[in-house]
């Protein structure tokens, strides 16, 4: 049977033997409507999603504005709250990545999401020698595709760029996701769009279960 992937600190040794695909592998979402609405790979879907968001502005993260003109990485650099997901980033050499063409569409953890983790699962993430696991717990944040709040539907279920499935949950008008047996994240500020795709600010870690 599966086991959660971090359920306690202890549990770290066991939980890093998760095998983590790479970023090449074929992704797709299991709704054929929501894998192609809105591919945004153009100036003109671009727009309209801004039009979509009423914010043609962009969003505000930490009193900064997220614009279309940057791409995930520059935007999310700019925002103090998510400083923690930026560092990781870079740790696991994904960079490069997340600034290529695309699209993808980032649930990122706050500050606070990681900081709910235990300290020892932490340090075992940001260990040099764990680079492979810790790129499977970041791409399990990342869908290939530019999916808007909006295109985000109760039920449905995403696969990520590790290969693992990504539960969404909408109640109340809120959106979540999680890995279909923890207390799933909530997304705090949705629709952060840029020029590669769109982000969703997350107040959880979304872990990914162990086989």
């Amino acid at each position: 049977m599966k086991k959660l992937f971090f359920p306690l600190a202890t549990a770290v040794a066991i939980s890093l033997g998760l095998t983590s695909c790479g970023s090449d592998k074929t992704t797709e979402t299991t709704t054929t409507e929501v894998a192609t609405a809105n591919p945004a790979d153009s100036v003109a879907a671009m727009a309209g999603d801004s039009a979509r968001m009423a914010k043609p502005g962009g969003v505000m993260v930490d009193g900064v504005a997220m614009t279309a003109d940057k791409d995930i990485v520059d935007n999310a650099a700019a925002a103090k709250t998510v400083s923690t997901l930026v560092s990781l980033v870079k740790q696991a050499g994904l960079v490069e990545t997340l600034k290529g063409a695309g699209p993808f569409t980032v649930f990122a953890p706050t500050n606070d999401a990681f900081a709910k983790l235990p300290k020892a699962a932490v340090a075992a993430l940001t260990d040099p020698a764990n680079a492979a696991k810790l790129k499977g717990v970041l791409t399990y944040h990342v869908i290939a595709g530019r999916l808007m709040a909006a295109d985000l539907k109760d039920g449905q279920e995403l696969t990520t760029v590790n290969g693992e499935k990504l539960h969404v949950m909408v109640k109340d008008g809120k959106v979540m996701v999680g890995n279909g047996k923890d207390a799933p994240a909530t997304v705090a500020i949705a629709d952060v769009v840029s020029k590669n795709g769109v982000t969703h600010v997350i107040d959880t870690v979304v872990l990914p279960l162990a086989k």
